[in-house]
This record gives C-alpha cells, structure tokens and sequence, in this order.
C-alpha cells in the first residue's frame, strides 16, 4: 500500500501538565473517520520529535525556534511552590520568591521553568525529573517550584502547593512544523481556537453560503403584514375592510323589516 493509499490519521505530542481531552474529544465528533493518537513526550524533547515527523502536532512549552517550527500560544500557567502540607508556607495564600531563601529549593533536570536567578538553597544534587523531585519534597528533603499542572498532575495527600507571585510563568501553546501545515494541521487549530464546524470544515465555502442565504435587501417591508391581501395597496385594502367591517352587521340590522302586530 503507498502513503497516498493510506488511511489519514492525526498524530498529537503532548508534554507533561497538558490535558489534551476536550480537544481530542472535539476532534472524534467531527473527524470520526479519522483517528488521533496521542503521543506524551518530555517537555525537553518534544520539539526535536515534531522536526523528526514524530508528530504532525503538539502541545509544547514555549519557548520553541520559530525558525521550523510554527506556535499558537494557548495559555500561561501559574507557578506554585510543592510543600509539605505541615510547612509554614501553608499559613499565608501566597509566596514570593524571597520568602523562599532560607529553603532547599529542587532543581529537576526536566526543569520547565526559565529562572534568570533560582530562589532558595541549591539542593547536593539535581533530581533526574520532576516526579523524582515530589518524592524528595514528600521526604522532607526540599521545595520544588513547578508550573501549576505539574502539581496537580503529581498530587500527593501529604503535599500541597502555593502561588510564587514573582516567579517565571510557562506557557503552554500549539505547535507543527510550518512546512507541514497540513489540511488535517488546519482542522485541529480550528478545534483548539473554538471554531464552530462551518468554519473549520468549510472555511472556502461558507462566505458563499451565508451570502446565497442572506436574505434581499427590502423584503422584509414587502412582505404582506398579517390580514392584508399581497398585491394590493396596504391603505386601500385596509380602509374597505375596516368600513366592511364595522358597517356590515348594522347595515344588515337597519334593512331588516320588522313584523306588524
């Protein structure tokens, strides 16, 4: 069987924190006859795997080369501090950076997050990943600053998190190969910017449609209003009808001749 034989299939990469369900959800009621993988990667190499075809889509972590590959950016997530739930950073709602300078803070080498300068204490070593770096917090070991996703998506009941109000953000955002803008590429920007079906799977065609269908200029204010006969001048129609109207019975009533006793 060659390629152009082959079924159409859509492969979508996602990095650890994303939660691609509404979309690949979206995507089975309009496209059901074609089928999406789902591909998890590290967040460090998911833009290697979309240049290598591994992927024609993928929820990334910007920042990306804009060089190759081409981004829509979604959203930007908060950034949280994983404590333990007996940590005296549980008292207050929010931290800053400085609050957290006296503290071990883990430093994962899947690491999302772009410091120009770490807060806290350097741990003796660095956890291979993020997951790793939980299981240290859980132990008493240190702090871990993450965006928020990856706190929730590593949940523990002994742990808990709190929002680092001046630490660097991570963006979350959609990205291809630019030179493989595929129809299939289109369809799935479409579901993840919210475009209705006309507008994703008839882009060319609906600008015609809604003009065909639009209806001429003035017909409203010739259509006959209710009770008046099409054709015929609204002021001459309605002034016999009304004097026919409100006449007919007296009329009929005054020539009704009336029995001699």
């Amino acid at each position: 069987m060659t390629s152009s034989d082959a079924s159409p299939s859509f492969r979508l990469a996602y990095v650890p924190g994303v939660t691609p369900t509404k979309w690949v959800r979206i995507w089975n009621e309009r496209l059901p006859d074609v089928p999406l993988t789902l591909i998890p990667v590290p967040a460090a190499d998911a833009c290697a795997l979309l240049r290598d075809g591994g992927a024609d889509a993928g929820f990334v972590r910007l920042p990306v080369d804009r060089t190759d590959l081409a981004a829509i950016p979604l959203y930007t997530e908060t950034t949280v501090v994983v404590v333990p739930k007996d940590h005296l950073v549980t008292a207050v709602d929010e931290v800053a950076a400085e609050d957290l300078a006296d503290e071990i803070v883990l430093h994962p080498l899947d690491e999302t997050l772009e410091w120009e300068s770490r807060p806290g204490l350097p741990a003796n070593e660095r956890p291979a990943t993020t997951a790793d770096a939980i299981e240290l917090v859980a132990a008493g070991v240190g702090l871990l600053v993450v965006p928020q996703s990856l706190a929730r998506l590593h949940h523990r009941k002994d742990l808990t998190y709190r929002p680092v109000s001046d630490a660097p953000a991570s963006r979350v955002a959609l990205s291809w190969p630019q030179e493989e803008t595929t129809d299939l590429v289109e369809d799935f920007i479409g579901i993840v910017r919210g475009r209705t079906v006309n507008s994703t799977r008839g882009r060319s065609q609906a600008p015609a449609q809604a003009k065909a269908e639009r209806p001429e200029a003035g017909g409203a204010r010739r259509k006959p209003a209710a009770g008046k006969t099409a054709g015929k001048p609204a002021g001459k129609s309605g002034g016999k009808g009304a004097r026919s109207g409100s006449g007919g019975p007296k009329a009929a009533r005054r020539g009704k001749p009336r029995r001699r006793s």
